[in-house]
């Protein structure tokens, strides 16, 4: 189960000896001082170096000791994989699953070091089986996070947080905003998922959303013209609440466009049968020239497809004219409903879109109107 931990702090002190980048960790939580430093490196090197020899006579507990204090010097993978190790044969499966896939995450792509990965993860494996995790979101990045009332990493947290079995309580807090919780009980080998959404502190909002506040009788000074009193109100004036925007209805919209489309359709049909009628039309005409000088003065013969010619001639004008009818009305309701989309709402008037035949009187003509209020 165990191995030459000696052998391991050579190996690796030599294949890495930078930090990893400061982003922001679930438990262990990376130390406040600048990581990396050839110093520090060398101390928690010199650290990993005693707590070797000390692991290998089998005292545990004193590699933890000075195993410990390197990480807080130096948290890089190397050191995080020993203290996982030792952890895990002291058989604190939390804190070992922590080290262990903070060392994972951070494993470099070095052969020297690619043949300890795999006790990296079984080791990993089996302290995971014992403790549950927690996965925590924070809707403010920054947020200092919190378990039990203990600080583990400022949100995004970049792992998970191991726990003992059980009921937990997690936090977030931030400078101006409200502490967000939420307490949720995990199983052995369990996980559990936290979403904590912070909302701005009271005074905070006040603050952005400053309101004058007057006392009931009161007058505030300079409130009036000239810098004179505020005019009272008569006594049991009702004061009339502004009305809130009335929400948009979309039913206008969808009839609009509908009628648009069945006037476009309309048109589209029209266009065809003038098109059907004067090719008829063209036809016909052809035929009576091919048979005398036309229309004018023409025989009996030629009078009946003359008049059938006038009449085909006549259908066209007048399917043209209902298909230029029919594309303007569609445009105009069209039209209609974009606007009626796009305008701008008032917070006390409403909206009103209708569409009303249009009879003239003078010119015996039918149109269509569109009438809207915003």
């Amino acid at each position: 189960m165990t191995m030459n931990f000696r052998s391991v702090a050579l190996l690796i002190s030599l294949a890495t000896a930078v930090a990893v980048p400061g982003t922001a960790a679930a438990q262990p939580a990376a130390p406040q001082q600048a990581a990396g430093s050839a110093d520090a490196a060398k101390r928690a090197e010199a650290l990993v170096q005693k707590a070797g020899r000390l692991y290998s006579d089998g005292k545990y507990q004193e590699a933890e000791a000075l195993l410990l204090p390197a990480w807080e010097l130096n948290p890089t993978f190397d050191v995080a994989y020993n203290l996982g190790n030792t952890e895990y044969q002291l058989k604190k499966y939390r804190e070992a699953a922590q080290y262990l896939s903070f060392a994972l995450r951070h494993w470099p792509l070095l052969k020297g070091v690619a043949k300890l990965k795999p006790n990296a993860e079984k080791w990993l494996a089996e302290s995971r089986a014992q403790v549950g995790a927690v996965g925590v979101t924070v809707s403010m990045a920054g947020a200092e996070v919190l378990v039990d009332g203990k600080v583990t990493g400022r949100a995004p947290l970049e792992g998970e947080v191991f726990v003992e079995p059980g009921e937990h309580r997690v936090e977030a807090r931030l400078s101006g905003y409200e502490t967000a919780s939420q307490t949720v009980r995990v199983g052995k080998g369990g996980t559990a998922k936290v979403e904590l959404a912070m909302t701005l502190a009271k005074s905070e909002a006040n603050e952005a959303t400053p309101v004058a506040n007057v006392a009931e009788g009161a007058s505030a000074p300079g409130a009036g013209a000239g810098g004179g009193p505020a005019a009272e109100l008569a006594p049991g004036a009702p004061v009339e609440p502004a009305s809130p925007p009335q929400p948009r209805s979309w039913v206008p919209v969808i009839a609009l466009g509908a009628a648009s489309v069945v006037g476009l359709g309309v048109g589209i049909g029209m266009t065809v049968a003038s098109r059907n009628a004067r090719s008829d039309a063209d036809a016909q005409r052809a035929a009576i020239l091919s048979r005398g000088p036309g229309c004018v003065n023409a025989p009996s013969d030629v009078a009946s497809a003359c008049d059938a010619f006038k009449d085909t001639a006549g259908s066209a004008e007048a399917f043209g004219t209902g298909a230029l009818v029919a594309y303007v009305a569609s445009g105009a309701l069209a039209a209609g409903a974009v606007t009626y989309a796009l305008w701008p709402r008032s917070a006390t008037t409403g909206s009103s879109v209708g569409i009303r035949p249009i009879v003239s009187l003078a010119t015996s003509e039918t149109m269509v109107g569109v009438v809207g209020v915003w």
